[in-house]
């Protein structure tokens, strides 16, 4: 299978973090406009900046470009690069991680938070990208952070928004330690998408379906290991947002050939792939499907099922669905 042809596949990217989606131009005009923000104003020293010694200095990293989002205008300038970048890769539909409670302690208002989003979405729709969004409290944020993204999703929310989830530090964060935000955000519709497994072992994986009632995972790199975790994903069928580049990136795989992905796909375990933080992470959700050709031997036909689990895993409605495949 050729680029063009991983172009042309109908695909969907269901574990992309807006803030990390950025592309380099963007964050350096964006640490011009905030020159305190300790952000590097020149693409090529962002690459360096972007080189990370592990899962933490990830988080701070990631922490300090969130920080150069301060107005509204600046979160739709976000939302047209993603969507840019989607047409040029042939996805035509993404669920966006989105952590309100960074914006919100940068001056944006829950309310202006959504109307961006929104204004956003209808600029990518208009040019053949659909776009959804998912609510993340971010484990640094404890319990007032669990509290303030549970009502911005609640009583605050964009049009599209879809899903709820945890993501940042996983290690000191037990998942059950949100098990009420949830638990209420899935009582008011929304569909729960927690990371888990990511930077610590299988026992959060297990957390997250039976505490948080996981509908997909969001990475779940440690399930490879545990046998009956393997089964329980096949059997209930929960989909693992798999996200290689970003694991090697974070050191939580050593390299590429050591991903666990085709270990996931021989257990029939549902799987997607996902670009998480691709500028970052020096990826693409494109590039995830070559590095899955080339680096890691997977058939054309397997990356075809991946495409279309991408679309049958999203929670788009079964109407945009058909829509998006033409079937």
């Amino acid at each position: 299978m050729n680029d063009d042809e991983l172009i042309a596949m109908v695909k969907a990217d269901l574990h992309v973090h807006l803030v990390g989606s950025a592309a380099p131009h963007t964050v350096a005009a964006l640490a011009a406009r905030y020159p305190r923000g300790g952000v590097p104003q020149e693409t090529s020293e962002l690459r360096r900046f972007f080189r990370f010694r592990d899962f933490a200095h990830f988080l701070d990293v990631y922490t300090a470009v969130s920080k150069l989002v301060r107005t509204p205008e600046d979160l739709v300038i976000l939302v047209d690069g993603l969507a840019a970048d989607m047409r040029a890769q042939g996805t035509v539909y993404a669920e966006v991680t989105v952590t309100p409670v960074t914006h919100i302690r940068q001056g944006i208002g829950a309310g202006e938070l959504a109307q961006a989003l929104n204004a956003g979405a209808a600029r990518a729709r208009a040019g053949g990208v659909e776009l959804a969004w998912v609510y993340d409290i971010s484990g640094r944020d404890g319990s007032d952070g669990g509290r303030l993204t549970l009502d911005a999703a609640l009583n605050h929310p964009p049009d599209a928004l879809t899903g709820f989830g945890l993501g940042g530090p996983e290690a000191g964060v037990r998942r059950s330690d949100f098990r009420q935000e949830f638990a209420a955000a899935r009582a008011a519709g929304l569909h729960s998408v927690p990371h888990a497994g990511e930077s610590t072992g299988p026992e959060e994986i297990w957390s997250a379906l039976d505490d948080l009632g996981a509908e997909r995972i969001g990475h779940g790199v440690a399930a490879a290991g545990d046998q009956r975790l393997l089964d329980r994903l096949r059997e209930d069928r929960i989909t693992l947002e798999v996200c290689p580049s970003s694991n090697v990136a974070t050191g939580v795989v050593r390299a590429l050939e050591d991903h666990p992905l085709p270990r996931f796909l021989e257990a029939g375990v549902p799987v997607v792939l996902g670009s998480d933080d691709p500028p970052m992470f020096g990826t693409s959700l494109l590039e995830e499907y070559r590095r899955a050709r080339d680096r890691l031997g997977l058939p054309a036909s397997t990356l075809r099922a991946l495409a279309a689990a991408s679309i049958q895993a999203s929670f788009a409605p079964p109407a945009l669905k058909r829509e998006l495949t033409g079937n």
